[in-house]
Formats: structure tokens, C-alpha cells, sequence
């Protein structure tokens, strides 16, 4: 079977906000039908996974935040929206500092992931931040974040068993993993 593209013909608004707007768009499937698709349109954002150190376990750099939409205090990686302008690896560098202090002396891309695109056009682009020098962090004023650190086995057993099940912070993990085995 080969998929095709839906084509827009027509959308509507129903949602500006702050951060996220919302449109109910009408489409034309491949076949000839015809379908309405709700979208959430997102700016995009970077998430970096901060690493410590030599050898064959390095340590992680992780933060437990409460995040409201699923009434749990998460795992993650330092992560962040694009500010109008602003690319990725500006972002990355900013949220890294921001909401850990440290400032990293390389940031190698991972990636990028689409977090939900059934109904959102949110990407992320994975960053591996290497060299850090700590500093102070200056989370934003409504962030309440507890920052722990741990050995990279730690955090990927902590994916395994579900304690760990942010799809950015799962995701960078596992892709910084597989570049350190090489």
C-alpha cells in the first residue's frame, strides 16, 4: 500500500494562544474523500541531555519537574521552546543554562523527534551536551525544578522499568547510549 498526501482546502483558527494555536483544517484524501484534521501548531523547541565525564559510564544530568497536563512530576532532559528567531543549537545552549547553570563546551546534534503527530506539529531537536562548566541555573519564574545527577546505566534502567517515560528525555538517552558504545 502507498500513501499519499492530504491536501488542504480549506482552515479555520478555533485557538490563539501564548505558545500553542489550534486549527481545524478540512482535507482532501488521496482517495477522493474528504476529512477534517484538528491541529495544534507549536513553534518547536530543544532538548539537551547534559553528560559528565569519562569512560564507560558517564554521568547524566537530569531534572524532576511537575508537569500539569499529566498531573505527575516527570524525569526530563533540559528542554525548551524556540523564541521567535532563535534556532535549535541557540535554544539548546540557553535552556541548558538556564535550568541546570551549566554552559556546555560542545553540543552535538542527536536528532530531532516529532512528539505527536497524529494531531501537533511540535518537533524537537536532540542535543548532547559535552565539556560543561557549572554555573548558576535561572530557571523561569513558574518552573520549579529539582536537578539529580547519575550514572548513564542508571537513567537507562530507569527507561526500562518506566520511571523514565518523557519521549525527548527516553528518546535522547537512548541515542546518546548507542553513540557512546561506538
Amino acid at each position: 500500500m502507498t500513501t499519499g498526501r492530504e491536501r488542504t482546502i480549506g482552515s479555520r483558527r478555533v485557538f490563539d494562544g501564548r505558545l500553542l494555536r489550534v486549527c481545524v483544517d478540512r482535507v482532501e484524501l488521496p482517495g477522493g474523500g474528504r476529512a477534517e484534521r484538528e491541529v495544534v501548531h507549536h513553534p518547536g523547541a530543544a532538548a539537551i541531555l547534559p553528560l559528565r565525564g569519562q569512560g564507560t559510564d558517564p554521568t547524566v544530568i537530569l531534572l524532576r519537574q511537575y508537569r500539569y497536563a499529566v498531573g505527575e512530576v516527570l524525569w526530563e532532559v533540559p528542554a525548551g521552546t524556540l523564541e521567535p528567531g532563535e534556532d535549535a543549537e541557540g535554544c539548546a545552549a540557553r535552556e541548558l543554562r538556564e535550568e541546570t547553570g551549566y554552559v556546555a563546551g560542545a553540543l552535538e546534534p542527536l536528532g530531532g523527534i516529532w512528539t505527536s503527530p497524529g494531531f501537533c506539529d511540535e518537533r524537537v531537536d536532540l542535543f548532547l551536551a559535552t565539556r560543561l562548566e557549572r554555573g548558576e541555573p535561572e530557571p523561569e519564574p513558574e518552573e520549579e525544578l529539582e536537578i539529580d545527577e547519575m550514572p548513564l546505566s542508571r537513567a537507562l534502567e530507569m527507561v526500562a522499568d518506566g520511571t523514565i517515560v518523557d519521549a525527548k528525555t527516553t528518546t535522547s538517552l537512548l541515542l546518546a547510549w548507542r553513540r557512546w558504545e561506538r
